[in-house]
């Protein structure tokens, strides 16, 4: 007996939404318990909080004010616990903090119509989303991201992993948040380093998509350099309604193919993240890939040395260090071990994303090894780097 084979297809609908506030766990601000709310009007829902040690120090009274205002919100939440894990790019380096989210979710019996709210910077995010959708395949997520970077690009889209293997990223999970909070009180407490880095990811897809855009970054170079608050939030909301639309449109939001010009820049900024042992901050590796591959787009004949300037300008007008800090030899070749490492994590056939003019992106899927030295030697003679 001949048995066909059985076939299934099927469509699921996502759906999430970001929220702009200040204060979010201001008294009088109902927007959190209104997003809980807009889950199951009638029922008390569970929440465990796991939160940023970097933010927890720059805002110290932030758990009492979460414990505040789900006292004043008690028929509807119910706080269980606040976790706290490290910051910075090392929380996605120990697997211990998806043990310690993934106990707590138990420990305090968080099941699929609980939530998990997580504060902090984009690493964190990407560790608590990770914990929260392998815990009962699937628990609710909240991301309140507290950085810029996080804020426009991190916290925006549907990954979550951690690094392992040497390699950003390498264990991770597509889940979507139920909600993204930005709250624009966590982008005051930033240092300079961490308001700047986040501007790389606006920068990334503004020239990959938006000439627009771009133009108005360029305009507000030095306000954003110089903390203009206006400036950033026009900066931050463009680029998170451009990234929304990216994942919306764009065809792959699971990035099933082997393109992903939302990572332009990204093969050797993951690759200088490690080399840097994560003192690089991610948006400093960003700028310095986006400058390399703009760099080699100008060498390959894709752009001009007009636009090469014109942008790598706006960059360093905004404070960005563009020099690719690797010397020759064994670290050149580290590096350029980056591009093979990129086309592992996205499989197939090898696509780097650059650009043929400001809001033009191009798929290239082959990259000239000794263009690509030439490159960072160009980057580096131009700002004059000291490699020890």
């Amino acid at each position: 007996m001949q048995l066909k084979p059985i076939e299934q297809s099927f469509a699921v609908n996502f759906k999430y939404s970001l929220h702009f506030t200040n204060d979010v766990f201001e008294s009088n601000n109902s927007l959190f318990a209104e997003v809980i709310k807009s889950y199951t009007p009638n029922e008390k829902v569970k929440l465990l909080f796991v939160v940023d040690d970097g933010v927890l120090k720059k805002h110290p009274e932030l758990i009492g004010s979460i414990k505040n205002y789900c006292l004043l919100h008690s028929s509807q939440l119910l706080f269980t616990e606040c976790l706290v894990i490290p910051g910075g790019e090392i929380a996605k380096n120990n697997y211990d903090n998806v043990d310690r989210i993934i106990s707590a979710i138990n420990n305090n019996a968080i099941c699929r119509h609980s939530f998990v709210i997580v504060i902090g910077g984009g690493a964190v995010i990407d560790v608590a989303g990770y914990a929260a959708s392998v815990a009962h395949r699937g628990v609710k997520l909240i991301r309140i991201p507290t950085t810029v970077l996080s804020q426009n690009d991190a916290a925006i889209g549907v990954k979550n992993g951690i690094n392992a293997y040497s390699k950003k990223n390498f264990i991770g999970t597509f889940a979507p948040p139920y909600a993204i909070l930005n709250d624009r009180n966590f982008l005051t407490s930033l240092g300079q380093r961490d308001w700047i880095a986040g501007v790389a990811e606006a920068i990334k897809v503004a020239l990959i998509k938006d000439e627009f855009f771009f133009n108005t970054i360029k305009e507000n170079a030095i306000k954003l350099k110089e903390r203009d608050m206006d400036a950033m939030l026009k900066t931050i909301y463009r680029c998170a309604e451009m990234h929304m639309e990216h994942i919306a449109k764009g065809g792959d939001p699971f990035e099933s193919g082997s393109s992903r010009p939302l990572d332009f820049g990204h093969w050797s900024a993951h690759k200088l993240e490690q080399m840097s042992n994560y003192s690089l901050r991610h948006g400093e590796a960003v700028a310095k890939g986006i400058a390399l591959d703009l760099t080699y787009s100008q060498l390959v004949g894709f752009i001009s040395v007009e636009i090469l300037d014109e942008i790598l300008e706006v960059m360093a007008d905004i404070g960005f260090d563009l020099s690719i800090p690797v010397s020759g030899g064994t670290e050149m070749q580290e590096l350029l071990k980056g591009i093979q490492e990129f086309r592992e994590h996205l499989g197939g056939e090898l696509t780097i994303t650059l650009i043929n003019g400001i809001g033009q992106k191009i798929d290239v899927h082959e990259i000239d090894m000794e263009l690509m030295k030439n490159a960072v030697n160009s980057l580096n003679n131009k700002y004059k780097i000291n490699v020890a």
